[in-house]
């Protein structure tokens, strides 16, 4: 086992993401069974009681990668030295809210974020948006954390990564392990776009699924993309479990690197490749090297791929605006 122990912060520890999150994160899912962790339970002061019991429960679980467990109302001293921190925690859009309303709150949430990674974060800090709108939280958050290198700040759309995987699956009747290269591109929201173009299926090119263009625009894409929607309908509930299955998959890839000759989804700043501005943090197809993201370059992309790209970016322009409006970017 590692001498010194990572230190990986939660936000909305308590929250049913985070709480999926913590049990495996302690037995060592994300970072590996020879590392030792110490866990920062981030909460508001009105959730503080919730997560007491959630660590009477860490305690009981009786991890040996569990080093320490704290939790804090103060996300400054929380994120003091802090090594990973996934920020789960966020208000939920409530039935009646405008999503502008939504990009209004949160936007002040992760501002305050940023502020506290900036303030004593560690310089190599790794950072994980989960809360929604996850990847302009991410770019807010970024923007006040002007210490911290851009490309230390990423948002989730691993989810929907494994959500398209899994869908393509189901299609093609082959294991999700002979499935690679799949991509997200842009937000992660309705106007996400899951790309098989460059996918192998079983040993299969994606491209030869992708020809069958009813299934591919009637049926998969909007499957992938409205996935969370279809849960909150059967469920009652958003996505948790699998959300958090999305983050711990995201930051082992991060840290320990992506399978050779694969490719994960992740949504980074864009450093001005695809034709996506510099800056705005979309969803690309990356490999992780050295414990950095590398956006994989020089993909063919096609004019049916292109506009459904364009019309997510589009997408991150208008929060972005929306955000800046507010006087927060």
């Amino acid at each position: 086992m590692t001498s010194t122990p990572v230190t990986v912060a939660v936000t909305g520890a308590a929250g049913q993401i985070g709480y999926a999150a913590l049990f495996r994160i302690a037995a060592g899912a994300m970072l590996g069974r020879d590392t030792t962790v110490n866990l920062r339970l981030v909460e508001l002061p009105d959730a503080v009681r919730a997560a007491e019991g959630v660590v009477m429960e860490l305690d009981d679980g009786a991890f040996p990668l569990l080093a320490n467990t704290e939790i804090y109302d103060d996300p400054v001293r929380a994120f003091d030295g802090v090594d990973i921190a996934l920020l789960i925690g966020a208000k939920p859009r409530t039935k009646g809210m405008e999503r502008a309303d939504l990009l209004s709150a949160n936007a002040t949430i992760f501002a305050a974020a940023g502020k506290a990674l900036n303030a004593g974060a560690s310089e190599d800090v790794r950072v994980l948006v989960v809360g929604n709108p996850a990847n302009t939280n991410a770019l807010v958050a970024s923007a006040h954390a002007p210490d911290i290198a851009g490309d230390r700040f990423t948002a989730l759309t691993r989810l929907d990564h494994n959500r398209a995987v899994s869908a393509m699956s189901r299609h093609a009747k082959v294991p999700v392990t002979e499935i690679s290269r799949i991509i997200i591109w842009g937000n992660h929201s309705p106007t996400q776009y899951p790309d098989i173009f460059h996918s192998v299926v079983g040993g299969r090119a994606g491209a030869d699924y992708a020809a069958d263009t009813h299934w591919l625009t009637d049926d998969f894409i909007p499957t992938v993309a409205r996935r969370g929607t279809a849960i909150i309908e059967a469920r009652g509930a958003s996505s948790a479990a699998s959300a958090a299955n999305g983050a711990i998959d995201h930051v082992d890839d991060w840290v320990h690197g992506t399978p050779d000759g694969d490719w994960t989804s992740v949504a980074l700043p864009s450093p001005g490749v695809y034709g996506i501005e510099e800056g705005l943090v979309c969803s690309f197809p990356c490999r992780s090297v050295g414990g950095r993201w590398e956006i994989v370059e020089g993909l063919d992309i096609n004019p049916f791929s292109r506009a459904r790209i364009d019309a997510s970016v589009d997408e991150l322009r208008s929060e972005r605006a929306a955000v800046a409006a507010l006087g927060l970017l």
